[in-house]
């Protein structure tokens, strides 16, 4: 098995703080350069010109594509076409989300968008739901016809999203979009590289609003440096430094709820989290006071099994950043090549102490030792309410390195202990569907709240490679921390066309005529269905016969048809 193990760099003790100094020594200049030949193996660069484009329409909202079957949580295609159905001939791997934090019905996906698998030529590819992941729109890429790869996004207190994007000479640009994916302006500059990644600071601290972003050694611009922030909401990016001493790559960040942020990865075949205490403040060059080894119980791989072209997985740095007991608590997580002959295990660990000291490695797979199954690209999120959500591929009912399935645990005690694993999805074959790359990306991405966990994920069930939305739990559409279901059953919410989805988070057209589409408002379609000569009296700034009622965008006459559907169904 491929190794990134460095000879004279095994695990040290859990919780040990290293120092620069010592790093020029002979030794270490040889490790580093082995360490970086590993991280230049997997590049993103151009190799194909582009094919030609599998045939699709132009983008509308879309309906439910892929597999779905009874007893899994619903799983909704995302790169569709105008009717919503699967893109013959094209592949689609590689996804980040980003959900309005005002508003959970409004999610954004990004990925690497391959318009035909003839060629690996790739570009920036986005799609907006504003039903909650329901049905997705697929306007198309990011400047079509420019190479862009490993896709990154993140959504700030306003709900303004940041799409990160590498170009094929490794330098980055941002776009963002302040009408949840509807429209983007970009690209604009920024300072990155290969394996970027972006979080926000969404703390009361002095640095809210923050954005940062950390990438790898490797397909780098700018070594030693691979940090960079923005405080002005992604118009400009500044402060480029280093990450000291082991420049930790392949690896996300996190903010804790007093502005300190965290940065995870490996090196040498170790895993890292560095802290930045002085990051938030927009008046100080970010600087990183220590960078710890965390006993994981193994390393990081790539390049084998059921991803034999990528990563089996990065690196996930989560902070509880709720009001509960476990408010701070720092969390490791990672697809693991464990000792022995098991190949890949999802392992956590966790800080009580602000990252200076680890607990021992925990195993999150429940698995029997000696299955010798491949859990791989695990990825971790943290609810406001402190519970702790962990999904990973598995091929522990296949005992075939390709053919996997989704699965999930939780934990809602800091990961001292963790639910029983349960499977999510069918099963899959991660070898099929490559676009000229032996891979299916190198992660996922999901973001949790206290209801349930958003999960964008890639998957071949359609035979190819396509990107794919999983709610997992129930809904929460009006973000009041309660499922739709116990809010429908409770009578907090109603449902008068019995689709489960709460009336007021529905969208049917500009009811009050304020050029916006509105959340579902009863009395004035009673208004209109019932009393329709009252309603310029009730509602004397709207003419009934110059609304869009039905939300397409024109404004009609009185259509009584789409208000028939949402109250019978």
């Amino acid at each position: 098995m491929l190794k990134n193990l460095v000879a004279g760099f095994g695990i040290l003790a859990v919780g040990l703080c290293v120092s620069a100094a010592g790093s020029d020594q002979a030794s270490d200049k040889k490790a580093r350069a082995a360490d970086e030949q590993d991280a230049k193996q997997h590049l993103e660069r151009p190799d194909d010109p582009p094919g030609i484009p599998a045939v699709r329409g132009v983008g509308s909202s879309g309906r439910q594509g892929g597999s779905m079957t009874a007893g899994f949580p619903a799983i909704f295609q995302v790169n569709v076409d105008a009717d919503g159905e699967n893109i013959s001939g094209d592949a689609a791997n590689e996804p980040s989300l980003a959900v309005d934090p005002r508003n959970p019905n409004i999610i954004v996906i990004g990925w690497r968008q391959f318009d035909t698998i003839n060629s690996n030529f790739r570009q920036a590819g986005y799609a907006y739901s504003h039903d909650a992941g329901r049905s997705w729109t697929f306007p198309g890429v990011h400047q079509p016809g420019v190479f862009r790869s490993d896709p990154v996004l993140e959504a700030d207190n306003d709900g303004n999203i940041i799409y990160y994007s590498l170009r094929g000479d490794f330098f980055c640009h941002v776009f963002i979009s302040s009408d949840g994916g509807v429209s983007w302006i970009g690209p604009i500059d920024a300072f990155g590289g290969d394996k970027a990644w972006i979080t926000i600071d969404k703390t009361e601290s002095v640095g809210r609003g923050n954005a940062y972003v950390a990438w790898s050694t490797a397909g780098n611009n700018f070594f030693p440096n691979q940090f960079t922030r923005s405080t002005d909401g992604g118009l400009s990016w500044v402060d480029l430094v280093e990450i000291p001493p082991r420049r930790p790559r392949w690896g996300t960040l996190a903010v804790e709820p007093g502005g300190d942020l965290y940065v995870s990865g490996t090196a040498r075949g170790a895993m890292w989290v560095a802290k930045s205490t002085d990051a938030k403040d927009a008046n100080q060059t970010p600087s990183f006071g220590s960078t710890v080894q965390v006993n994981l119980g193994g390393a990081l791989e790539f390049g084998e099994g059921p991803n034999p072209g990528g990563l089996l997985g990065q690196a996930w740095v989560a902070v509880d950043t709720g009001s509960g007991p476990m408010s701070g608590n720092v969390y490791l997580l990672a697809s693991i090549d464990p000792a022995g002959n098991d190949p890949l295990d999802v392992m956590f660990a966790r800080s009580e102490d602000g990252g200076q000291t680890w607990s021992a490695p925990l195993r999150v797979n429940d698995d029997s030792i000696g299955t010798n199954a491949w859990q791989w690209f695990g990825t971790m999120s943290v609810a406001p309410n402190g519970r702790i959500d962990v999904i990973w591929n598995d091929t522990r009912n296949s005992g075939q390195d390709n053919i996997s399935e989704l699965f999930y645990s939780s934990s809602d005690d800091g990961g001292r202990t963790w639910s029983q694993n349960t499977q999510i999805s069918d099963s899959f074959d991660s070898h099929i569907g490559w676009p000229r790359q032996n891979k299916l990306g190198d992660y996922y991405d999901m973001v949790s709240d206290d209801v349930g966990a958003s999960l964008a994920w890639a998957a071949t069930f359609n035979g190819e490679q396509d990107v794919y939305y999983m709610r997992i739990g129930d809904f929460d559409c009006n973000g009041n921390g309660v499922g739709d279901g116990d809010d429908i059953a409770n009578g907090t919410s109603t449902d008068v066309n019995g689709n489960g989805i709460p009336d007021e988070c529905e969208s049917i057209g500009d009811l009050n005529c304020d050029g916006e589409v509105d959340a579902f408002d009863i009395e004035a379609f009673l208004v209109a269905l019932f009393d329709p000569d009252n309603y310029a009296a009730r509602f004397p700034d709207c003419d009934i016969n110059n609304a869009d009622l039905n939300g397409d965008g024109s404004i009609d006459a009185f259509d009584i048809e789409p208000f028939l559907a949402l109250l019978f169904g």
